[in-house]
């Protein structure tokens, strides 16, 4: 009888436990996010809940009122690069994890519009890449080139790997001169 009253008492408490940890993480301290559908806040909430939001008046230009957690300047946001594929230029990706750099990746070996697009093969992860009339790579990438430079290499070791890369890349397509 004492087990069944034990498991009886389990639940209610575990279920509050849950509740708590729930609004915790919904709602974190220091909030002034979480309010109920009529504006007020939580009842043991240590802000107050007169704070009224307006709603936004459609014509008006709210851009000004969203804090950028970036300054970037104008000039920094619409500056133009020029890429030479037909030159020398190559995109090298640095991928970063959990930012959607696989779906970047992909795209830029199968959904950009190319003169010469890049190869894909089903069943390889791999794609070729080359630029028009030439067989040497315009994309140094996981989805290009492998993992050349290691697992999720970052900024110093893909500075210091990709130019050695390459280089032996291009000397193994260059065709052997025979004599």
């Amino acid at each position: 009888m004492d087990d069944k009253s034990n498991k009886l008492l389990l639940v209610p408490v575990l279920t509050v436990l849950f509740v708590m940890i729930g609004y915790q993480y919904i709602c974190p301290a220091g909030s002034t996010s979480c309010r109920f559908g009529n504006g007020e806040s939580f009842p043991f909430s240590k802000y107050p809940a007169d704070v009224k939001r307006e709603s936004p008046d459609p014509d008006e230009d709210v851009s000004f009122r969203f804090q950028s957690k970036f300054n970037f300047t104008r000039e920094d946001l619409e500056r133009h690069v020029d890429f030479d594929i037909k030159g020398n230029d190559v995109i090298v990706f640095l991928h970063i994890q959990k930012t959607g750099g696989t779906t970047f990746g992909r795209h830029l070996v199968r959904n950009i519009h190319l003169e010469r697009p890049c190869d894909c093969r089903s069943g390889q992860k791999k794609c070729t890449c080359h630029r028009p009339g030439k067989a040497e790579s315009w994309l140094f990438s996981r989805f290009s080139t492998g993992w050349s430079c290691g697992l999720h290499a970052d900024w110093t070791e893909l500075t210091n790997c990709v130019p050695a890369v390459m280089n032996k890349k291009q000397k193994k397509d260059a065709p052997l001169n025979r004599r």
